[in-house]
Order: C-alpha cells, then sequence, then structure tokens
C-alpha cells in the first residue's frame, strides 16, 4: 500500500514523544482526579477514543482548511512552533498562560478536547506533516491515545504512586524536550520558507 511506503520506526517514536510532551497527560493526572472527583466516573475509552479522532481528522482536514485560507504547511509549522514554545515556557516556568474553562461534562469536555487534544497538540500534528510521513504521525496518536487511555483508567494510582514532586519534575523536564523542539520546528521551516520564496 502507498500509505505504508513511509513508514519508519525512528519517526513513530520521535512523532510519539513529540506529541507525548505536548499532551502531557501525566503533568494532568491531578486535573484528571479532580474532574472525577467533581463529575463522578470518567469514561476513559470514550475520552482517549474522541481525543485520538479528533487528532487524526484534523491532521488530514487540518490541512485542507489551510488550502482554502491560502496559508501553505511551513507556515503554519512555525505558527505551531511558537504555540509549542508558548506551552514549554508554561511547563518550565509553572506560569498559565492559556486559561481554560470548567465544563458540564468531563469525558469528552474537557478531557478529550482540549485537555488532551487541545490546540497545542493539533497544531503539533499538522506541524509535523511538514516533516514527517503521516502513517508514523498516525502511529505516534494511536500510541499516545493507548497511553492517554491508560493513564485515565489508573490516575488516582498514578497520582499515589508519583507524588507532586516528580509529577513537577516530569513537567519540566519535558517542557525543555519541547522547548528545543518548537525551535527545531522553526528553524527548519522558515529555511524551507526562505527557500520556496527565492525559488518563487
Amino acid at each position: 500500500m502507498e500509505i505504508l511506503d513511509g513508514f519508519s520506526f525512528k519517526e513513530i517514536v520521535t512523532s510519539f514523544m513529540v506529541l507525548f510532551a505536548v499532551i502531557d497527560i501525566i503533568g494532568s493526572v491531578p486535573i484528571i482526579v479532580s474532574l472525577q472527583q467533581k463529575f463522578g466516573k470518567i469514561e476513559a475509552g470514550k475520552a482517549a477514543i474522541t481525543a485520538g479522532a479528533i487528532m487524526i481528522v484534523f491532521l488530514f482536514v487540518g490541512n485542507k482548511i489551510l488550502k482554502l485560507i491560502g496559508v501553505d504547511v511551513n507556515s503554519f509549522a512555525i505558527a505551531g512552533a511558537f504555540v509549542i514554545f508558548v506551552i514549554a515556557l508554561e511547563m518550565i516556568l509553572g506560569i498559565e498562560i492559556n486559561k481554560t474553562t470548567e465544563a458540564k461534562a468531563a469525558s469528552i469536555v474537557p478531557i478529550a478536547f482540549p485537555l488532551v487534544a487541545g490546540a497545542g497538540t493539533l497544531t503539533t500534528a499538522l506541524s509535523l506533516r511538514a516533516e514527517f510521513h503521516d502513517i508514523n504521525i498516525i502511529c505516534g496518536i494511536i500510541l499516545n491515545t493507548i497511553f492517554v487511555y491508560l493513564v485515565l483508567k489508573s490516575a488516582k494510582w498514578l497520582e499515589q504512586k508519583i507524588g507532586d514532586a516528580t509529577l513537577m519534575i516530569l513537567q519540566k523536564v519535558f517542557g525543555i524536550i519541547l522547548l528545543a523542539i518548537s525551535i527545531k520546528l522553526f528553524t527548519a521551516n522558515f529555511a524551507q520558507l526562505v527557500l520556496n520564496y527565492v525559488n518563487f
């Protein structure tokens, strides 16, 4: 099959790690536990599948939307780099730039969207298309969906075992990784954008 031609284990691992860092489901455990206490039982399967579906649909439809409004993937990837940069700063410095609002239902809103498949995640998924093959990004999304499901199912247990201090350390480590990724995305796509205009 043509879609399998670009299959790469390295790209799958990279896509998984990038999306894993942006989603930051481990760092969201305290939020998930709080929502569980407030709204009752969280449907882990429903939330994970919805989030995964949103990411995969946007991966393909998002590009068509960009073409419709006359924006190329490289420009969007640069915008995505700025979004990832802001998310990384939030994680490293422990500040809140993007304000979130409470919702009446927990499984779909706000867990599936925007906690898991939020603006940062969707932007990152589409930005990855500028460098990676679709099949590898889809595999990365599916692996993250499975991981999100497992975390949602065992949120209380994870909070007890990991502890606030470890969660904070993990958050800052992934924040630094995201910062490096945002810089790489920006430089690579900015260079490509300049080349496109020069060739034009």
